[in-house]
């Protein structure tokens, strides 16, 4: 039975449902794939068209009356961007594409060398896994902090200290995109008291959880707005410390990133701060729309879409845990906790046969596709997450990488490894349209693989 606490948290959400996202319903749809983006409001598209409606905007590199306007929304929105992660003074907002985008500024203008690696912890996104290909090309040694089964990071403090190198830069996300496991915060001023500058990803952390660069400061957070609020889709930003960003070395230059350029003399010289990192022209439009985005995030409290989506993550843990074959073997097995402690709204996990033997992860999605249960099969783009989650021999692997070559593909490897491995997984992520019917279902359909 609910309590009255639960009871008027459903009736706000099932209002919400109803009035900002009643396509769901109309379509019979299941929506669990809040990790790979947010569902917008309706009210912040109907917002955004009436804005664009009654406004005129223009290229914020003139300077008329419409080039003022877009100024005026890039410069509210950065402000919006500053409350929303309690940043002060001593932060700035670079916009970008996305997320990747926004850690490839850092990654292609950090100063690695002999002296300054980089450190990173191996349950990352691809995107901070590629920033070693520019810091072995500048001769800086790359590191990962290795996790424990649990996908929890193994004494991560202890084994950053025993890092190679005086300082560099150490990454690491908030929250995993695999497996929704939330790591140690402490660990920015931890590094930073080491030397580090720290590159934390949030993408995964803030769409339904309060962040604070007062309490932690991180020189670098990086953030995707449709991860937030479903909308735009053209607009991440890299949020930095005015220091760590001016120590930061552009290695080339673009419209809207200099104060000269001379041909004849071949010199240049960068903007200040953000100005001289936001490449070409700013997609103004989309960021107008960053202000309605904030609002409806606002309107529902990020306090109570937490304690939402973690009651519901509760429920589907429990469920999953409680699918079990006739010969009372489990017929799923989850990677990460299996309770809420330190965890975001995301689950991944395989099922399993009546032998124990995973089913590949795609007949899953297809089967949950089918029936109007939206989840997200494969590795997520975490392979480190997911090498441990499997329990991947990494010779094994390597010869079957070797042997495939340019034949690679998921069932290919499948085939190689053998039937005992997973290569691959399911996830379930929650977010603010989420409801108990929508665990039901997606229960239902892995149900219907019981024995």
């Amino acid at each position: 039975m609910l309590t009255q606490r639960a009871f008027a948290a459903d009736s706000f959400f099932a209002d919400l449902r109803e009035r900002e996202f009643a396509r769901l319903d109309a379509g019979g749809l299941a929506y669990l794939d809040y990790a790979g983006s947010s569902l917008y409001a309706e009210s912040q598209v109907a917002a955004h068209r009436a804005l664009l409606q009654r406004s005129v905007f223009g290229n914020p590199h003139s300077e008329h009356t419409s080039s003022q306007a877009s100024t005026r929304a890039i410069d509210a929105a950065r402000r919006l961007v500053l409350k929303a992660l309690d940043a002060g003074d001593d932060y700035v907002v670079c916009f970008t594409a996305n997320a990747t985008a926004a850690i490839k500024l850092v990654a292609e203008a950090y100063p690695f060398d002999r002296g300054r690696p980089f450190v990173l912890t191996a349950d990352n996104h691809n995107s901070v896994n590629g920033i070693r290909e520019f810091a072995r090309r500048a001769g800086a040694a790359v590191e990962y902090l290795p996790l424990r089964d649990d996908l929890r990071l193994d004494h991560p403090e202890a084994r950053l200290s025993a890092a190679v190198g005086d300082g560099g830069l150490f990454a690491f996300p908030a929250q995993s995109n695999f497996s929704g496991v939330q790591h140690p915060l402490s660990l920015i001023r931890s590094a930073q008291s080491l030397g580090y500058h720290v590159l934390l990803d949030a993408a995964a952390y803030v769409p339904a959880h309060h962040f604070s660069l007062r309490a932690h400061p991180a020189d670098f957070v990086a953030v995707s707005f449709y991860k937030m609020f479903g909308y735009p889709t053209g607009v991440g930003a890299l949020v930095a410390r005015r220091d760590a960003l001016e120590s930061l070395s552009r290695p080339w230059f673009a419209g809207g990133t200099i104060d000269y350029v001379s041909v004849q003399l071949q010199r240049h010289q960068l903007r200040a701060l953000q100005d001289g990192f936001e490449d070409g022209t700013a997609n103004f439009l989309d960021i107008a729309a960053l202000e309605q985005g904030f609002a409806f995030r606002d309107s529902v409290g990020v306090s109570r879409l937490t304690a939402h989506a973690m009651e519901l993550t509760g429920e589907l843990l429990a469920g999953l845990q409680n699918l079990r074959h006739r010969n009372g073997r489990p017929a799923t097995r989850i990677y990460g906790p299996a309770n809420l402690d330190r965890r975001g709204a995301t689950a991944a996990f395989n099922v399993l046969d009546r032998e124990g033997q995973p089913v590949p992860f795609g007949l899953v999605e297809q089967r949950a596709n089918a029936a109007g249960v939206l989840l997200r099969g494969g590795c997520f783009c975490n392979p480190g997450a997911a090498e441990t989650a499997f329990r991947f021999d990494a010779a094994r692997v390597g010869t079957c990488l070797t042997a495939l070559g340019a034949d690679f593909s998921i069932p290919a490897l499948r085939r190689c490894l053998g039937p005992d491995l997973a290569v691959g997984a399911v996830r379930a992520s929650l977010g603010v349209a989420t409801n108990r019917a929508d665990i039901r279902r997606a229960l239902d359909v892995l149900a219907s693989f019981l024995d």
